[in-house]
């Protein structure tokens, strides 16, 4: 009969060893799945590293607690097991609850905001490596496993120090420092100036000459016909490059004009779109490394060399540990402790595989300027010109092993939309108590997300839209007022440029958060209300305006709605005004039998007359938009059908422009651990092209040069 007593008793025997294999298992879950955050943006899995990032540390700091529990209760019964282990294996396995804090290469930082906790870890370093040592002293003078402890302990603690280590250097404060340069004072103005006065004693004859700055690149020469298309290889070598000149967007640097023109003339000459998207998203993969894993650590000879000795220090440890007798130990205990062993190993050597087949390696491999044979070597080993992005997505590996791990590795990010609809949501609301009852846990939001939030595939045509629109604006932005006036634009240049001024009132005249609520609800009025005979438009070149429009459109008003943060400094009050819109939509829908056909629903807002402006009946009560948007659709509905759609697509990219470059960088930075969004890959883009405020030394700044003659 079990009996609370015998439960205890099983409890206490095996919460020590529980927790250990726990740790342990968590460790290897973290490794293995940890990348997947650059590729899945579902709360379901991210939510499940999220708790297995919590629980490892936690796991490892209680076993050693437990540890220290432990040891003293089996010191006080004079060296017995009791429900214990050893005390000789209570000192032995401490250590690797200290590798396990170091945490694996996949994940130091979860957030962006851990990295700001490096000063926690390193107080946690100090004090569990304390606490380790202690264990390990208080076991002798009859510790006979005292020589794999000490290797093991050494191990633990390079470990932690990597990721102490690795938290600092991608903490906000030391980043921006490790991007300065040294302090540049110029030319010693005021001896000049006596220098060159002429009531000055011995005064000088002085010539003054303006030596320009290096000439600007040629766009209008740039000549497709001399580009070529990229391999996979260039592709990932070109990405180190610009990720190496551009990181500084994440601490606000300045860019000079020679930085953006090569930037800009390199881009504009690719082939495709999908070579742009490319380059683009390995480099943004090089953001997240350097952010949120132990990159910065192990890309130096130094952190290589402690990496190696960590290594070889754990297998040390398994040799000395084999070779030792272990008769009076339990045999479970000793399972236990090859289990550890093996697992430090494994988890090394998992890490030694990642990073062999990392786009780090094919930088360091490739960029040597000692191509010795040894590099030669291992580049062949490495396969280092191998294809990343297939084009049969059929093909399988050479090698299965080393083709799943390049399935993990090559992950860049989602390649998908979340996407959220205004009239799906107005049409299914939620029981008025249901939503208060949800609302006082905060899980409104995340209800919300998991109803009404579709995730769609990123199309090839969107993408050549995007990468079209933003070049022709690049093309345009020959000065820096130019490139700052289409930095600002939201949806005016494109109207401008197609000559539909009339429409502008419904861009410049509104907040941004107003005319993307107003722009989104139109969408769907004539993407819902098809004139008769209208067919799934496309042009020449087979792009599907509508369908892109909708989908930027649902795209976008999810970020509002669901990542607020990335609009945060353009929306204003936005969740305010979609608020009393909805509020103003389901109060007309009820009571007119439209049950949840969004046709029927868009129908019937664009049969209401509006003779006079929505806001001079609304006044300042309301911050609705709704018959602001019926306006705007039966404007629209003026236009011939193909170009509605081509200037209602484009206005949405020049309103996703506009939300990707006034996003803050951090947040741009803090998507990456979520799977990625289409807003960063465009933020950056942007860059690379010169579309944006950052490059504010133009071309005119050029220095004197001048000429002492006696």
């Amino acid at each position: 009969m079990v009996t609370i007593a015998s439960l205890m008793l099983l409890l206490t025997t095996w919460d020590l060893r529980g927790v250990i294999l726990v740790s342990l298992a968590l460790q290897i879950f973290l490794i293995l799945f940890a990348p997947l955050r650059k590729r899945v943006s579902t709360a379901k899995i991210t939510g499940f590293i999220w708790l297995a990032y919590l629980l490892a540390d936690s796991a490892a700091t209680y076993g050693v607690g437990l540890i220290s529990k432990g040891f003293i209760i089996s010191k006080s019964q004079g060296d017995t097991y009791g429900p214990f282990a050893s005390p000789t294996l209570l000192a032995f396995w401490a250590p690797f609850l200290l590798v396990h804090l170091g945490g694996p290469d996949a994940i130091t930082a979860f957030a962006l905001e851990d990295n700001e906790l490096w000063k926690r870890h390193l107080l946690d370093l100090v004090s569990q490596g304390v606490a380790v040592g202690y264990a390990f002293f208080q076991a002798f003078p009859d510790h006979k496993f005292w020589l794999p402890t000490l290797l093991m302990f050494v191990a633990g603690v390079i470990k932690y120090s990597e990721r102490t280590h690795a938290l600092y250097l991608a903490s906000s404060d030391k980043f921006k420092d490790s991007l300065m340069t040294e302090p540049d004072p110029g030319p010693d103005y005021a001896k000049l100036m006596d220098e060159l006065d002429p009531e000055t004693e011995g005064g000088l004859q002085t010539k003054r000459e303006w030596i320009p700055e290096a000439s600007r690149i040629d766009k209008t020469g740039i000549n497709k016909e001399d580009s070529h298309e990229l391999s996979d290889l260039e592709i990932v070598q070109v990405a180190y490059n610009y990720f190496d000149t551009f990181k500084g967007l994440i601490a606000d640097s300045l860019f000079s004009f020679r930085e953006r023109d090569r930037s800009q003339h390199f881009f504009l000459k690719l082939k495709s779109s999908r070579e742009v998207f490319k380059v683009v998203e390995v480099e943004l993969n090089f953001f997240y490394d350097i952010l949120y894993t132990k990159a910065m650590v192990l890309r130096n000879t130094f952190g290589c060399f402690w990496r190696i000795l960590s290594f070889g220090l754990n297998c040390a440890a398994a040799w000395f540990f084999y070779s030792i007798e272990k008769k009076e130990i339990e045999k479970v205990d000793i399972r236990i402790s090859y289990t550890l062993l093996l697992g430090a190993i494994a988890l090394d050597l998992m890490a030694f595989a990642v990073v062999l087949y990392s786009d780090w390696i094919v930088v360091a491999l490739t960029t040597s300027h000692h191509r010795n044979r040894f590099i030669r070597i291992m580049a062949n080993l490495l396969n280092i010109k191998r294809e990343r992005w297939p084009k049969n997505p059929e093909n399988k590996p050479r090698c299965f092993i080393f083709g799943k791990i390049m399935q993990i590795v090559r992950f860049r990010w989602s390649e998908s939309l979340s996407t959220y609809n205004f009239i799906n949501y107005c049409l299914h609301p939620r029981a008025k108590w249901l939503k208060a009852t949800t609302g006082i846990f905060g899980l409104n939001n995340l209800l919300d997300e998991m109803v009404h939030v579709k995730t769609v595939d990123f199309p090839h045509d969107l993408r050549d839209l995007i990468f079209e629109e933003l070049k022709k604006k690049s093309e345009k932005a020959n000065d820096l007022e130019t490139a700052k006036e289409i930095f600002s634009a939201r949806g005016d240049w494109i109207l401008r440029s197609e000559k539909c001024s009339d429409l502008i009132r419904w861009i410049n005249g509104v907040e941004f958060d107003e005319s993307l609520i107003m722009w989104h609800i139109a969408t769907d009025l004539c993407y819902y209300t098809p004139r008769l005979g209208e067919t799934n438009l496309g042009n020449e070149d087979n792009k599907n305006y509508k369908e892109m429009s909708k989908l930027l459109s649902d795209y976008l008003l999810y970020l509002l709605t669901m990542q607020s943060t990335m609009l945060s400094t353009v929306v204003g009050i936005g969740q305010i005004r979609f608020r009393d819109t909805c509020a103003e939509a389901q109060k007309f829908f009820h009571g007119k039998e439209i049950g949840e056909s969004q046709e029927k629903a868009c129908k019937r807002i664009l049969g209401v007359k509006t003779l006079v402006e929505p806001s001079a009946v609304r006044g300042y009560r309301s911050k609705s938009v709704l018959f602001d948007a019926c306006i705007l659709a039966k404007e629209l509905k003026k236009l011939e059908e193909q170009k509605m759609w081509l200037i209602i697509s484009k206005v949405w990219v020049e309103l996703m422009c506009y939300a990707a470059s006034h996003c803050r960088a951090n947040n741009h930075m803090a998507q990456l651990s979520k799977g990625g969004q289409l807003l960063t890959l465009v933020w950056l883009l942007m860059a690379h092209l010169g579309i944006g405020d950052r490059f504010q030394i133009s071309e005119g700044h050029a220095r004197a040069n001048v000429i002492v003659r006696k």
